[in-house]
């Protein structure tokens, strides 16, 4: 919960979750790097939204992104707002080129059918 000033009240601006597959990837970064994108997440379930914390890639597709050190670390993911403002965040890599890959990309886009085909 995060401290609206404006309405002297706890909002919950959005949430983020994680499927195991991306819950599965942040456990097995080392701890540092792991604390540091659970605060990451928790910053834009706050509603920050700094590119260099959360960036469109695509019509659908999302980058939680997290610098640690010189390495790059990312969660794709997609938006449910459908009944609330749902972030999913599907898998996750360690980012080593400029561009993220394409192949990373689809595969988001395929759990993303997946989960409206579930939850239609």
């Amino acid at each position: 919960m995060y401290l609206c000033t404006k309405f002297k009240s706890y909002v919950r601006m959005i949430n983020i979750l994680l499927t195991e597959e991306a819950e599965e990837f942040v456990r097995k970064q080392p701890k540092k790097v792991s604390e540091k994108i659970y605060k990451n997440i928790k910053l834009v379930e706050g509603g920050v939204r700094k590119p260099e914390l959360f960036k469109k890639l695509n019509e659908t597709i999302w980058e939680l992104r997290t610098k640690y050190e010189s390495n790059e670390y990312r969660l794709l993911s997609f938006w449910d707002t459908r009944k609330n403002t749902l972030i999913i965040a599907t898998h996750g890599f360690q980012k080593k080129t400029q561009k993220t890959p394409l192949k990373e990309i689809a595969k988001a886009e395929k759990i993303r059918e997946e989960y409206f085909n579930i939850h239609k």
